[in-house]
């Protein structure tokens, strides 16, 4: 019963570490609310390294994923007419947004991935940063799927390695 309520503490804490660092990515991009793209991106900081490891797993490189985001956030706006040259050096030159005081909030896709983890909570260990991957991975639309896309990783497979590489660090 110890060991329950400890892991329920510790993934309480790893949320609470997701979501700080999803908000404090989705503010470097002047948004307020974080994406699953922002989640995904807060994955890839946490200290466990497993969301790390399911990127090397397929060939990606986990540091390319934030060129890759702030890309598709340029060709969006290039999409209707609006050029702002580099998007990571556009979002250099502006101050960045401080976090709003009060409840959290997400956009429709960073909720999803919150709802996800919750719903996939009983059939896993401890939380880890490569179940964030899973689900995002398992996301056909939205920024962080294209961004995957642009980076020439196949989803359906970054999804597998990051379930495998949650089994293998959840092993004893």
């Amino acid at each position: 019963m110890f060991s329950r309520i400890k892991a329920r503490f510790n993934d309480m804490g790893t949320i609470g570490t997701l979501c700080t660092e999803a908000e404090q990515h989705a503010l470097r991009d002047q948004q307020r609310e974080p994406g699953a793209e922002h989640f995904l991106l807060a994955a890839l900081d946490l200290p466990d390294g497993t969301a790390r490891r399911a990127f090397e797993e397929v060939g990606a490189d986990p540091a390319a994923l934030k060129h890759a985001i702030a890309r598709q956030y340029g060709d969006a706006l290039a999409a209707i007419g609006l050029d702002i040259g580099s998007p990571l050096a556009a979002a250099a030159g502006q101050e960045q947004l401080v976090a709003k005081p009060g409840a959290f909030n997400a956009s429709a896709s960073g909720q999803e991935v919150m709802q996800a983890l919750a719903a996939s909570r009983s059939q896993h260990g401890p939380l880890l940063g490569a179940h964030v991957v899973a689900i995002v991975a398992a996301m056909p639309h939205g920024v962080a799927a294209r961004a995957l896309r642009a980076m020439g990783v196949d989803p359906g497979q970054l999804k597998s390695a990051a379930e495998a590489v949650a089994r293998a660090d959840a092993q004893p």
